[in-house]
């Protein structure tokens, strides 16, 4: 295992807290209800992965079998609306699928996130030690949120009204399985730019593990994440925009997008740890912009280069965007050469972000 500075698991959240204080202030306690237990339950379980780590009760992951090489290792758990992690093994690696639609999509979603870091990054499940992949499903009743608790996934259904099965989207799965890339790589701090940092590389490669499992082009993406897991009556497309921070949604109960997509609109917060889900669409956009700069699979040029600083040992755990972005270009111009389109994708991306990289 590859950290700087010491292993530092977090509990992170695809749903940012933002939203759910937005729904747990509304009238209607139908809507109110399942958001206020959702951060009742995210507080507690963000506090108790906070005070394991800090006083040792949690000091990092135990030796267990692990998967070959080429293959994942899954097993997927049904909570059957409790809490109780990780609940009844229902899936094991090489199962058939079952009756059960959620237990399906969270054991293909595993899957894809698995094959996209093997084949495109040759990196062997999320440790890059092959990393079994376990994941729980149907955790607790009218649960608003999915997570990484630095061992495994967790889904909730969703409320039905707002959010609904959190397995709907591949790219929600392979984003919160993404933290546990950056858990064990550059370790990100999470709080203000470098947790913003640790958001935008889930968001990213969340984004293109879906692009990989759909076959699409950087042009044909459509650069959403969570586009399948808002209820048919919300205004809004996706929990956040890539292509276009801050227009994913513009909604009578959730409100609208505050996303920035550049350093003049950042915002200054002491709220969702310093505003990570927030302030993450300034180098989500950066790297969109890098993407259909390049074209064709953005995972080849693009996701190469953002891999290549996330694992590469020289991301501090308290990176700003700039130096993130100082690491890009340098990356850039190392695998590309400095005549490329390559770097001067990164370098025109970073400028017009607004993110100063000289």
């Amino acid at each position: 295992m590859t950290t700087n500075g010491g292993f530092e698991p977090v509990f992170c959240t695809v749903v940012p807290p933002h939203v759910l204080d937005k729904l747990a202030s509304n009238d209607d306690p139908a809507l109110s209800g399942p958001a206020q237990r959702t951060l009742l339950r995210d507080g507690e379980l963000r506090n108790r992965r906070r005070v394991g780590t800090e006083y040792g009760l949690w000091a990092g992951p135990t030796a267990i079998a692990k998967a070959p090489a080429d293959q994942p290792l899954r097993s997927i758990y049904d909570c059957g609306h409790g809490t109780d992690l990780p609940g009844s093994k229902v899936r094991s690696e090489g199962q058939d699928p079952g009756q059960d639609a959620t237990v399906n999509r969270a054991y293909s979603g595993l899957g894809a996130t698995f094959d996209l870091y093997l084949k495109a990054y040759a990196r062997h499940s999320i440790d890059g030690d092959g990393l079994p992949l376990d994941a729980s499903v149907h955790y607790d009743e009218g649960y608003n949120n999915a997570f990484w608790n630095g061992e495994q996934m967790v889904f909730g259904d969703g409320d039905g009204q707002i959010f609904v099965d959190f397995t709907n989207s591949v790219d929600v799965i392979g984003h919160e399985l993404t933290h546990g890339v950056t858990q064990y790589t550059a370790n990100l701090t999470y709080y203000g730019q470098p947790g913003a940092l640790n958001e935008s590389m889930s968001d990213v490669f969340g984004s293109l593990i879906k692009q990989y499992t759909l076959g699409q082009t950087a042009s044909e993406a459509d650069w959403l994440i969570g586009a399948g897991i808002l209820a048919p009556g919300v205004t809004g497309s996706a929990l956040r925009s890539m292509k276009a921070p801050g227009t994913a949604y513009d909604d009578d109960v959730l409100g609208k997008d505050p996303q920035p997509a550049t350093m003049d609109d950042y915002v200054r917060t002491g709220r969702d740890n310093g505003g990570v889900h927030i302030n993450s669409g300034i180098p989500n956009h950066a790297f969109y912009l890098v993407a259909t700069a390049l074209g064709g699979n953005a995972w080849d040029k693009a996701g190469q280069i953002w891999y290549d600083v996330l694992t590469g040992g020289k991301l501090t755990q308290k990176a700003l965007f700039t130096d993130f972005a100082k690491l890009t270009v340098k990356a850039a111009r190392a695998r590309f050469g400095d005549g490329g389109d390559e770097l001067q994708a990164v370098q025109k991306a970073w400028e017009q972000v607004g993110v100063r990289i000289l």
